[in-house]
């Protein structure tokens, strides 16, 4: 198996985000466009591997753990994918930008292009994929019409409840606490991944590391827009809310803001800028100062 030193690693990242704040704006889009399926799609298998095995967010759950497990050892194929396929991430971005800016001197304004495009494509594609679950494998549909939740979207409502019931200063600071965590953990996956050249090594690089932050029960930005999308779609289909209120595992507070507007203000802006910190800062500013003589010395 081969691998990568880690000086090599770091400037290794710099020369891949070099390379994509190069891309035209319709090709980061159509690349985040892809990421944000991909990364649903993990989020659509935990969703349903983890059903009937503990709560949303693993709360009150007497198997609880083993449930957050499950969770997590599935949902890695979104990161694995989008690493193995050239797609753009928008939480990879936030570090393998800035390590550019760092080593290569490009524009900070270029990085915030390539931000900007790849969190536009990531929202399109993780709120198509939710559509497609919420009125596809969440749902059954009678004859005229009426459409009943499944067990599976009745787990997809519960954890969209859970991931907006971030309220006040310290809900706000929990959140952004969880996000920091998030992509902490996501960029060590994509620096373990650049880290092998042959697929096996690429596939455990992300496995474990993605597998960690998703049963800690961290939060990620774009794995939220899928999580919270799908709740709202599959919530929609409801006739009865005061059924769906009445959801096991279900969060309270969390389904009162289950909608659009609770979307970006009790989850996405917040969770956003905490995997901004924990790429940039946590990850790309802590292995620039680390090696940046090494990395001068390769040039």
């Amino acid at each position: 198996m081969v691998f990568h030193p880690p000086v090599q690693i770091v400037a290794k990242c710099g020369d891949a985000g070099k390379y994509k704040t190069g891309l035209p704006w319709w090709n980061m889009i159509l690349r985040g466009f892809m990421s944000g399926a991909y990364i649903a799609m993990g989020g659509a298998l935990a969703t349903v591997c983890s059903t009937g095995v503990a709560a949303a967010g693993g709360v009150g759950a007497a198997s609880a753990g083993f449930g957050a497990l499950i969770t997590g050892a599935v949902f890695p194929v979104g990161l694995i994918i989008t690493v193995l396929t050239g797609a753009e991430l928008f939480t990879g971005d936030a570090m393998l930008a800035p390590m550019a800016a760092f080593i290569h001197r490009i524009t900070w304004g270029s990085v915030l292009n390539l931000w900007v495009w790849v969190y536009v494509g990531n929202l399109i594609g993780s709120i198509v994929y939710a559509y497609i679950m919420a009125y596809g494998p969440f749902s059954a549909w009678d004859a005229a019409g009426a459409g009943t939740v499944t067990a599976f979207g009745t787990r997809a409502i519960a954890i969209a409840a859970f991931k907006v019931q971030y309220v006040g200063m310290m809900g706000m600071w929990s959140a952004f606490l969880k996000a920091i965590g998030c992509n902490w953990l996501v960029n060590l996956a994509i620096l373990l991944g650049i880290c092998a050249d042959d697929l096996i090594g690429k596939f455990f690089g992300i496995w474990f590391p993605i597998m960690a932050f998703v049963s800690t029960g961290f939060e990620h930005s774009i794995a939220n827009m899928y999580f919270i999308g799908a709740g709202i779609f599959t919530d929609g289909i409801l006739a009865n809310k005061t059924a769906g209120a009445a959801i096991a595992g279900i969060s309270k507070v969390g389904y009162t803001n289950l909608n659009w507007v609770g979307f970006w203000a009790n989850n996405m802006i917040i969770v956003t800028i905490g995997n901004i910190v924990g790429g940039m800062v946590f990850v790309g500013v802590i292995y620039w100062v680390a090696f940046r003589k090494e990395i001068a010395a390769l040039k």
